[in-house]
């Protein structure tokens, strides 16, 4: 199992782990998430295994002293600090929902940095009706009540079939959830209420793939909608929709990893 390192820079300290042994270098913001994403590194490096050959590839964590207000531009602008403090250029950026904001936002302020920018499941702009997914998330978060947020977490991502598969696993995963971890939930999903960088789209000089979804629960398949108006006439822009795989897509359609591996390559 990858090892979870530690970097700190002049803006944050962040956690990371990275594996594979390939010349290029992938880097994955993953959305958001009830507990650290670190503690899923091992299911992560399996899922990606496919691509270890031909990437070294990093999965960045959000910063670990939050400040109460952190937005997507802070998000980002802390993640940017440590891609410079980890020596990372050319990157082949994959991030998925929050993720995804976050991924748009450094391609849109530190082009240098991406050599192509996958996004999955995410937003350009997040207007209050698209918040309001997330801000029954926030208010069962407040109260701490991690179960009720573990089960509304995973039936919001997950496919009606699969979550009743694994509602057992949520009940009790929700059990290792501490209040720590709920409350850095919480400035994280705040975080994403007013995100905008729709009209900044053309900013982004690399080529993108966009994997959405038309079941998309959480953003809505009008979020990946909008930004394939704004790409459409991109001859370096390519999109695909899933059907029947939620949010998650990029856990469960089985050819994810195939499509987001041909786009780098190519």
């Amino acid at each position: 199992m990858s090892k979870i390192e530690r970097i700190k820079t002049d803006s944050c300290e962040m956690e990371y782990f990275k594996f594979g042994q390939g010349e290029k270098t992938m880097v994955i913001l993953p959305g958001l998430s009830v507990i650290s994403v670190m503690k899923s590194a091992h299911a992560i490096e399996e899922a990606y295994a496919p691509m270890a050959s031909d990437f070294t590839i990093y999965v960045l964590d959000r910063r670990l002293d939050m400040p109460e207000v952190y937005t997507i531009s802070d998000m980002a602008a802390d993640t940017i600090s440590v891609l410079s403090a980890l020596g990372l250029s050319d990157i082949y950026l994959f991030g998925a929902s929050q993720g995804g904001m976050i991924a748009m936002t450094i391609a849109i302020e530190a082009p240098e940095l991406v050599s192509k920018l996958a996004l999955g499941s995410t937003s350009a702009a997040v207007k209050a009706e698209g918040f309001s997914e997330l801000s029954g998330w926030v208010e069962l978060a407040e109260k701490k009540d991690a179960t009720a947020l573990y089960l509304a977490f995973g039936e919001a991502l997950y496919p009606a079939e699969m979550f009743a598969s694994y509602k057992d696993v949520f009940v009790m995963m929700s059990k290792t959830v501490s209040d720590e971890d709920l409350s850095r939930f919480v400035i994280q999903a705040k975080g994403t209420d007013g995100f905008d960088v729709i009209d900044r789209l053309g900013e982004i000089r690399c080529p993108v793939l966009l994997l959405g979804a038309k079941d998309d629960a959480v953003l809505r398949p009008e979020a990946s909608e909008e930004i394939i108006a704004r790409l459409s006439d991109r001859a370096d822009f390519e999109y695909f929709m899933y059907d029947g795989y939620g949010h998650a897509a990029f856990d469960t359609a089985p050819d994810y990893k195939e499509r987001l591996l041909r786009f780098f390559l190519k």
